[in-house]
């Protein structure tokens, strides 16, 4: 019986304690442990579960601890029956019967369903040879310098102060740190008025559409471009317009003059890699100001320059705040922790800090300090200087590999960045040679979903080298060669 209701995995991350600890809590909570009868004994179930008896003692004095058990003294270890008065009874399954289900599809106002989004194997992880983009390297995360962080956030007061609700602010000293460390870099200077904290860059786009888009705004989006923007802006409007890509990024044209928002990234170009050039940016900027359009710049690879001294932001020459920032650590530091910032006009993020008020009042005040603390102790700054040398030299691998295996196929990305934008023969389907490429560990990601057509060109593809190691690149792409000669 215990060994089925507890099972333990040696090979798991999580320890035997808290294994038996959590098999406990299940079985409890399931009713499956008589409130009646006593647990076995530590020895007794140390030996059943073939672990010390000293993770056993400590795993019933946490659960008695947290309300899960109580000691009898003399007799052992019992259910709490006050535990089980606040679970609700679990049903029989035979006893609930379907009376009828709603049918979704007639209540949905769109569906969601039928968008073309960026398709990423969950584990990535297990191919030989992932070039995908937009995950890190687990090796790169400076884990040390996070628990330090990770540890003074625990601290009694910090907790006390971090377990409160904001209502609709943010941690002071991560807003700090971003207007004088993060920003600075990027040419931008700000008050701390001028700046809201989002759930990634995504999240300030959700803002930003919400608050500023309805179904007559007219928006211009790069194309090639970012799918998650484009879909994401189609839910407020249908009256996007596809600009022009070339190797200087987005080219200023009379497309530009009809629009009411510009959403670019011209720092590193979303998919291409090209950098829009310092008179392209001014020409936009003054675009901006002819035609009274609002420029959205979303600056989401800003860390990733390894090559030479970098253009700065757009927002840094905009004198009439015309231009939304909007900006992330996901890149920089880890994509799971959904940490990004949006800069604009202090009465746009007054009513961009109420937006998100309603939708889901501050990200999780502990991780803002937690990131607050990793910037003021300087492990963000060393982490950049560390990452920078490492994605270098991976970048120097990519150009040589596809140099020699795939030659003209890229342009050299003038950034830097964490991927190449790759143009295969025209008669390549990406999605298939994705497919083959697989069988043989090879994780690559078709290309068509960026361009906003409806016939896009099938023979692009990208290729991240932010998650592969420097030994298994040149092998990687040799490889890909074959498969895309067999094609």
């Amino acid at each position: 019986m215990w060994t089925q209701l507890i099972q333990l995995e040696g090979s798991a991350q999580e320890s035997l304690q808290m294994q038996v600890r959590k098999g406990l809590t299940r079985a409890i909570l399931e009713g499956r442990i008589s409130m009646d009868l006593p647990l076995p004994s530590g020895r007794e179930l140390a030996q059943q579960l073939k672990v010390s008896r000293n993770t056993i003692v400590l795993a019933y004095q946490r659960l008695v601890d947290e309300g899960y058990l109580i000691s009898r003294e003399r007799q052992g270890y019992f259910v709490n029956p006050a535990i089980l008065r606040s679970t609700p009874l679990f049903q029989d399954e035979q006893e609930i019967t379907a009376t009828g289900t709603p049918n979704w599809q007639t209540r949905l106002n769109i569906d969601l369903s039928v968008q073309r989004n960026i398709q990423k194997p969950v584990d990535w992880q297990t191919y030989k040879y992932p070039f995908i983009y937009g995950q890190s390297d687990p090796a790169l995360f400076p884990i040390a310098d996070w628990r330090e962080c990770v540890r003074q956030s625990q601290s009694v007061a910090l907790i006390a102060a971090g377990s409160l609700d904001y209502i609709d602010q943010d941690d002071e000293v991560l807003v700090e740190e971003l207007c004088i460390r993060v920003l600075p870099r990027r040419g931008i200077w700000i008050k701390p008025e001028n700046l809201l904290v989002t759930i990634g860059a995504q999240n300030a786009l959700s803002i930003i559409s919400q608050l500023l888009f309805n179904k007559d705004t007219v928006i211009g989006i790069e194309n090639p471009g970012y799918p998650d923007a484009r879909n994401l802006f189609l839910l407020r409007t249908e009256q996007l317009v596809l600009l022009d890509i070339d190797e200087n990024g987005l080219v200023i044209n009379d497309k530009i003059d009809r629009c009411d928002y510009v959403y670019v990234t011209p720092s590193h170009q979303s998919p291409t890699t090209a950098t829009m050039p310092l008179d392209r940016r001014k020409a936009l900027l003054e675009k901006a100001t002819m035609h009274d359009l609002i420029i959205i710049e979303d600056d989401y690879e800003s860390e990733a320059n390894y090559i030479h001294q970098a253009n700065p932001a757009l927002k840094s020459l905009d004198k009439d705040n015309r231009v939304i920032y909007c900006g992330s650590l996901s890149k920089s530091l880890a994509p799971g922790l959904r940490l990004g910032f949006l800069v604009a006009d202090s009465e746009l993020i007054q009513q961009a800090r109420m937006l998100r008020r309603l939708l889901l009042r501050h990200p999780p005040a502990l991780v803002q300090r937690t990131v607050a603390l990793f910037l003021q102790l300087g492990h963000y700054d060393s982490h950049i200087n560390r990452i920078s040398q490492v994605l270098k030299r991976r970048w120097e691998h990519m150009c040589a590999a596809l140099e020699q295996y795939l030659p003209d196929s890229t342009d050299i990305p003038e950034f830097g960045g964490t991927a190449f934008w790759v143009r295969g023969p025209a008669a390549c389907d990406a999605r298939m040679l994705a497919q083959s490429c697989a069988v043989q560990s090879i994780l690559i990601e078709p290309g068509d979903v960026h361009f906003g057509q409806d016939q896009p060109p099938m023979n692009y593809f990208r290729l991240g080298f932010s998650s592969i190691t420097e030994d298994r690149i040149n092998d990687g792409i040799s490889l890909l060669s074959k498969k895309i000669d067999r094609m």
